[in-house]
């Protein structure tokens, strides 16, 4: 009878633990997005966001934007960038809001954005739907 009590004590205490874990990892939300892309800008694009150019990275950390990774491929004769990053934060809208508030931000944002060729109906990226993910 011990053995069963002591037992249930080890199946509690590890299932007390696994649903802690489970509570500390952070809610993650996944974005993916699209947009068209200038191919004269294409060099001093890839200049911009080279590993040794900081940027605006502390900043989108800042607002709890992760694994921030952006891809440019050609369809059909046209270019277009496609771009993931996980938010992790608790308040996307007003994280979001405070991001494009930032002066540093903006400052990126008119020498990016010229560079790019928003889809048809959209102002900017077009953020995509998830259909998809593998843990």
């Amino acid at each position: 009878m011990a053995a069963v009590k002591k037992l249930s004590l080890i199946i509690l205490l590890v299932s007390v633990i696994a649903i802690l874990i489970g509570c500390a990892q952070p809610k993650v939300k996944r974005v993916g997005m699209v947009i068209g892309f200038r191919p004269e800008k294409i060099e001093e694009y890839k200049a911009l966001h080279a590993d040794t150019n900081p940027g605006v990275r502390d900043l989108l950390n800042k607002y709890h934007m992760h694994n921030f990774s952006i891809f440019l491929h050609k369809i059909g004769g046209r270019y277009y960038e496609f771009g993931y990053y996980e938010y992790t934060g608790d308040d996307y809208e007003a994280d979001m809001a405070k991001l494009d508030a930032e002066p540093r931000n903006k400052e990126w944002l008119v020498i990016c954005d010229p560079m790019q060729i928003p889809l048809k109906g959209y102002k900017s990226w077009a953020q995509m739907e998830e259909v998809y993910h593998n843990d």
